[in-house]
């Protein structure tokens, strides 16, 4: 189902060749418990109920999102915390939501991470994750990270086995190589790859994306609004607290963040001369790539769901995405996606 660049954006993506398709664009959870500051719960819960009422059917989030903080010191929900989060919301509404999910990421008491991709812990994850989430079926299950110690045909393996029991309908793997892809799919089906994509990070269009399309795996870009950059809200001189993770990013820093910031600002004039915000273009620039692609924007707050769903209706010709890659051409984007102090965190999966 793959489009040429500027076709109209469509109503329903598949996810690879599982039988299961979702909106265009879905909600990542990951900010309603850390990295991006504090959240309230209350407040997430009802932003999820509300964005199924909207029509928002793709819901993305880990065990591990809430073991991690930001920066050194910074309070933390706890491990499982997005998970229960998401259970709790969907309660009666769980048959209208897809639901996607990771394992492989553990925190130590340091504050670390390490991956773990043995067999008998991918049964132990699934199974605590469906406890979380109150459903007894995971739609789209990631592995999170890659454990360097573990053959991925042996995670996979084991995957393949719970789907085979009913309790993962389709699997799915993050941030990997065309090569690792490839190995896995050799075991049981890949559904979707999950890795950063958007106008200024644009890293798997080299190899990536094409080894998805070969095998008709479906991208699933976190992050497609450049942590917020590309929302168009930020200005010259915004400053971000200590938990908030992109306070330790080089795009986010000084002379970056200034240069970074004057390609946004004609984002935005391209955005406004059309009546759009700059988040929505941008993601309709994603929308607009000729692959199968599904972004999963973070958002705490109902309005911006709103704002980004809106998106699937934000007409661009192939001369308007041609511009907009022009514009973000990744020469002239400053800085790399981590930061020395990011090593503890810098693979689970920032939104």
């Amino acid at each position: 189902m793959y489009e040429e660049a500027g076709a109209p954006h469509p109503a329903r993506v598949p996810l690879g060749g599982s039988g299961l398709s979702v909106r265009p664009v879905g909600l990542g959870l990951m900010g309603m418990s850390q990295f991006y500051g504090a959240a309230d719960p209350d407040t997430s819960v009802a932003t999820i109920r509300a964005a199924v009422d909207l029509g928002v059917d793709f819901f993305d989030t880990s065990d591990y999102y809430g073991a991690s903080s930001a920066a050194p010191g910074s309070p933390v929900a706890g491990f499982g915390h997005n998970e229960e989060l998401l259970g709790r919301a969907l309660k009666g509404l769980r048959d209208r939501a897809v639901v996607a999910t990771k394992f492989s990421a553990r925190p130590t008491p340091e504050g670390r991470s390490f991956f773990d991709g043995r067999p008998e812990y991918v049964r132990t994850a699934c199974e605590a994750s469906l406890r979380r989430l109150g459903t007894d079926r995971i739609d789209l299950y990631y592995y999170h990270r890659l454990d360097p110690a573990v053959p991925v045909e042996d995670t996979v393996g084991a995957m393949a086995e719970l789907v085979a029991e009913g309790k993962v309908r389709a699997i799915g793997l993050s941030e990997v190589t065309p090569e690792i892809l490839r190995r896995a799919n050799a075991v049981h089906p890949v559904s979707a790859l999950q890795s950063e994509y958007s106008l200024w990070e644009r890293g798997v269009e080299a190899a990536v994306l094409p080894e998805c399309r070969r095998l008709g795996v479906t991208l699933v870009p976190y992050s497609p609004l450049g942590r917020g950059m590309l929302a168009g809200g930020f200005r010259s001189g915004t400053a971000f607290g200590r938990d908030d993770f992109r306070s330790t990013l080089p795009k986010f820093q000084g002379a970056n963040f200034d240069h970074n910031m004057r390609l946004v600002d004609a984002l935005r004039e391209f955005a406004a001369g059309r009546g759009h915000t700059p988040g929505q273009v941008a993601l309709a620039w994603l929308l607009s790539q000729p692959h199968d692609i599904a972004p999963i924007p973070g958002a705490k707050r109902m309005a911006y769901v709103r704002e980004n769903s809106a998106a699937t209706s934000v007409p661009l010709s192939a001369d308007d995405v041609a511009r907009l890659s022009a514009l973000f051409d990744p020469a002239r984007v400053r800085g790399g996606r981590y930061g020395a102090l990011n090593t503890a965190v810098r693979d689970a999966d920032e939104k």
